[in-house]
């Protein structure tokens, strides 16, 4: 009998429940960009410590200037590492409402996944830890090692509250490595585990022009339009092979080394199949990259929404006063959200057309972080994961941004684990979020694993 047998029956025996609790924290709509949910955060954050406290963990909610932190820790373990578990409870506006085949908040199962907002970011992911260490729990089964856990609802804003309570509660958090399930695997049928992720430069840039909208057949030609001088603006950050403009961009990105070059080419990416999988009919990307090296270890820009001008029924002929769009940068290691921003108004201040004013509008960053893929830390989870999913993981990077985890990963002086149980089409920022049931129910079980194997 293997000294799992106790935890994986209890595995078994639980599977509707760990389902049916699950769902209940779906079913709360804890969206943090949206101030009229307040107390849905507040219930989210009650019900994360409720599940941590009854699995016999020492629970407290911490406050701050927002959302409240979830902190729970099991007794310690002499001799034995320290394991923080990092995840949030809050969500991703449900926006637009009337893409979703199901109402957001009301989890169902569909075509063998779990549908529903925060299905698989990062409810369901961070889930699989409060449930692994239950099972431990329940069996009778004291842990290895010292389980800590950190669950915030403030990481789809940019962890304002975490940022600056860090300092006062890094003794608190003290740990060898920190692991977060709040990515995606290969594929499917291949789990993997990131050892990079890249950071975040997020703006809002708004173009002022007339002091009030302007009749286009009155005063067209005779003024700036801001609409215009915007698009030109957003077309020069970037030229159309995919370099970006900014003055010393590229001054602190570190080169790709050649074995990891080889590595991701050796997992037989398909261009064909993944722009199939999107909808598109063709892939762009900086010249000279691979996708998965553009996707993973090369910075980025993009523009996520334009704002401003008359967008009603119909036409208005009018000069906006104003146009604005929301802008971010993916940043690799090595480069600075800040840095990013003192070169993005020094290339504004040399392309704004006279007429107009633009204003830059910090919104949030964060820097990238790679770690050793070799460390042992690593080594125990690919075993753990591989025991629970049946295969082997591979090492990948990320190219989505955590942007709290590399200032957590300098405060606590640690190593860390980025260990994902969601697919790469689970749709986490877009309408029918899902995330699949039997990845949810090996997450757990990887769960139960890595306690043991970390413990080493």
């Amino acid at each position: 009998m293997s000294a799992f047998t106790p935890i994986d029956r209890y595995l078994e025996n639980n599977r509707q429940s760990h389902l049916e609790q699950l769902f209940e924290l779906l079913r709360i709509p804890s969206i943090s960009a949206d101030s009229t949910k307040k107390g849905e955060m507040e219930a989210a954050a009650q019900w994360v410590a409720n599940r941590l406290q009854s699995a016999g963990l020492k629970t407290e909610l911490i406050p701050g200037d927002g959302p409240a932190l979830v902190y729970a820790e099991t007794p310690p373990v002499p001799g034995k590492p320290v394991v923080l578990v990092y995840g949030h409870y809050d969500v991703q506006p449900a926006d637009p409402l009337d893409l979703w085949k199901s109402p957001p908040f009301e989890p169902v199962l569909r075509d063998g996944n779990i549908v529903a907002r925060g299905s698989t970011d990062d409810k369901g992911q961070m889930l699989t830890h409060v449930l692994s260490v239950l099972a431990w729990h329940e069996a009778g089964m004291p842990l290895p090692l010292q389980v800590k856990f950190l669950i915030e609802g403030q990481e789809e804003m940019g962890s304002e509250v975490l940022e600056a309570k860090l300092p006062e509660i890094a003794k608190k958090l003290a740990c060898d490595v920190i692991v977060i399930s709040d990515s995606s695997q290969y594929a499917k049928g291949q789990p993997a585990i990131t050892y990079g992720l890249r950071g975040i430069a997020y703006f809002e840039l708004r173009v002022h022009g007339p002091k009030a909208d302007l009749h286009s057949g009155s005063f067209g030609g005779a003024v700036t339009n801001p609409g215009l001088a915007l698009a030109r603006i957003l077309t020069d950050i970037k030229t159309p092979d995919g370099r970006i403009q900014l003055p010393g961009f590229y001054d602190s990105v570190v080169s790709l080394e050649e074995s990891e070059r080889e590595m991701w080419r050796s997992l037989g990416f398909s261009d064909a199949k993944f722009a199939e999988a999107l909808g598109v009919s063709a892939l762009t990307g900086e010249e000279g990259f691979s996708t998965l090296e553009r996707r993973w270890a090369r910075p980025t820009f993009d523009v996520h929404g334009l704002l401003g001008g008359y967008q009603g029924e119909g036409s208005k002929t009018v000069i906006p006063s104003w146009t604005g769009a929301k802008i971010s940068f993916r940043l690799v290691p090595n480069q600075d959200p800040k840095t990013v921003g003192k070169q993005l108004r020094e290339f504004i201040a040399s392309h704004t057309p006279p007429g107009v004013r633009v204003e830059v509008i910090d919104l949030h960053g964060g820097r990238g972080v790679v770690v050793n893929p070799n460390s042992h830390f690593m080594k125990g989870a690919v075993h753990a994961v591989e025991e629970g999913f049946g295969v082997k993981p591979v090492l990948i990077r990320e190219g989505g941004s955590i942007p709290i985890v590399a200032q957590m990963v300098d405060a606590l002086e640690c190593d860390v684990l980025l260990i994902g149980w969601g697919l790469d089409d689970d749709g986490a920022h877009s309408p029918n979020e899902k995330f699949c049931l039997e990845d949810f129910y090996r997450g757990i079980r990887a769960s139960s694993r890595l306690w043991h194997h970390l413990a080493q």
